[in-house]
């Protein structure tokens, strides 16, 4: 069996023995339940803390976006630029009623 692979690099097993049999003499058997789950708590506590002060950190980064400042400035660019192409364009419809009013008029009138 080998111990060394489950065991942290930076603690030997002789360390984690002393460990748990102070830990014994400390708190008692009945007692080292809840000082782990106590640990165990806090540990959860500090995990979401580090958490939550990364995702506030990070939301003022994912709000600045200079790429999609750009876009929408294309975009309205572009949009904008289409309408005044489309105003300026004569109606196709009305052009060709009226070339075929202007071609039709003389055969009409005799």
């Amino acid at each position: 069996m080998n111990f060394l692979v489950l065991l942290p690099a930076f603690i030997s097993f002789e360390e984690i023995t002393v460990i748990l049999i102070l830990s014994v003499l400390i708190f008692g058997p009945k007692k080292i339940p809840e000082v782990a789950r106590g640990l165990g708590e806090g540990l959860r506590a500090m995990r979401k803390a580090t958490d939550d002060i990364k995702q506030e950190l990070m939301k003022p980064v994912d709000d600045i976006n200079p790429v999609k400042d750009i876009q929408d400035t294309i975009q309205k660019s572009k949009e904008q630029l289409t309408d005044s192409i489309t105003d300026s364009l004569p109606d196709p419809k009305k052009e060709i009623e009226t070339n075929l009013d202007d071609l039709t008029g003389p055969i009409k009138r005799k």
